[in-house]
């Protein structure tokens, strides 16, 4: 039976483009978002037909847009970076800045934490990656055969048996580091415009990167080779993986893509509902994606200030699953947590 997303409601709060959004396996009723009107706001879903969820609490201390938001693998800590330059670490009980991060010259774009929580990557206009610890102190700045442009967006592997980190720029490359010795391992080109995002893949086997030239790039990490192209038609946003299909979902102009990796083919595309009567309108662009936990509803942010929130039609709705899922070669049944994507590896057959 054939899988379909339906538009269930949105979220209403933000006074800025929706930048990025973070979910968290232990909080399944809360979402995150950063935005362009410098704060974070944690919802409550309420899953209603009119609204899907309220802001519970605005997280703010950040004086300029804020880029990126991710929570910890426990959903205790939050992250967010921004253009005033800094990272920010919040209490998510207290809703309070418990460290203040300080050391980038220019805009902070992008901000990771590593599966253990103990190590956090950020990415600059400044061209440099940044990494820290968690009490806010800079462990080190890479700089030799960094990326030439502005760091876009920053990513680490949840494969622990390959711990790297992934990062895009508006140089048009993708780098893989090496995390113990902070050394570039594999340089993917093959992008012929600046990029946006980069995304890994759940079981950390692959990463996907997109940006201006609309193609989305798949890269084996393991290998450090490209393996396929996607053609999303528009500037790729963001991406992310499903964490419990084969799926690539690409935030493109003012839709979303969503392929299925085994046949390579587009299962469903998601445009937003039109209000406007004028056909000189543009529609909102869509900037930022985040899948629940269990891989059954995907959050998306826009231009217009608004997350939408698609589900996995209840009809369709699958206990067992025959479509490829994100699976590991030794087989292990393992929780991680990557940023905002949870990652569920299961055996084969376990579906």
């Amino acid at each position: 039976m054939t899988e379909q997303m339906t538009l269930r409601g949105t979220l209403k709060g933000h006074n800025g483009w929706v930048t990025q959004i973070a979910t968290t396996p232990q909080f399944p009723d809360m979402i995150l978002s950063s935005s362009r009107d410098k704060t974070v706001i944690m919802w409550k879903l309420t899953r209603d037909e009119t609204n899907y969820g309220v802001p519970q609490r605005a997280l703010r201390g950040h004086s300029h847009f804020v880029s990126d938001v991710v929570i910890s693998s426990d959903g205790q800590f939050a992250l967010s970076g921004s253009w005033d330059g800094t990272l920010r670490l919040w209490d998510l009980t207290t809703g309070t800045t418990t460290r203040r991060f300080v050391g980038h010259t220019k805009d902070v774009l992008s901000v990771a934490f590593s599966a253990d929580n103990r190590q956090i990557v950020s990415g600059s206009r400044d061209k440099t990656i940044k990494l820290w610890n968690t009490l806010g102190v800079c462990k080190y700045t890479v700089q030799e055969e960094s990326h030439t442009e502005w760091v876009s967006c920053v990513r680490f592997s949840p494969n622990s048996s390959n711990p790297i980190i992934v990062s895009c720029g508006w140089d048009k490359m993708v780098k893989v580091w090496n995390l113990a010795n902070c050394k570039l391992k594999t340089n993917h080109i093959g992008h012929s415009g600046y990029l946006n995002t980069v995304t890994v893949s759940p079981d950390g086997s692959l990463c996907a990167s997109g940006g201006k030239d609309g193609q989305a790039m798949l890269w084996d990490l393991n290998e450090g080779k490209h393996l396929y192209t996607l053609d999303s038609g528009d500037v790729i946003n963001a991406l992310c993986f499903s964490p419990n299909r084969y799926w690539l979902c690409a935030a493109t102009g003012p839709s979303i893509k969503i392929w299925d990796l085994e046949g390579k083919i587009i299962v469903d595309e998601l445009k937003q509902e039109v209000i406007s009567s004028s056909s000189k309108a543009e529609p909102p662009q869509c900037t930022s994606l985040a899948w629940s936990a269990d891989g059954q509803t995907l959050f998306a942010g826009y231009t217009d200030n608004l997350i939408r929130v698609w589900q996995i039609s209840e009809e369709h709705k699958i206990v067992k699953h025959s479509s490829p899922a994100w699976d590991s070669s030794s087989y292990i049944e393992v929780e991680q947590t990557i940023g905002y994507l949870t990652v569920l590896m299961y055996s084969s057959g376990s579906f």
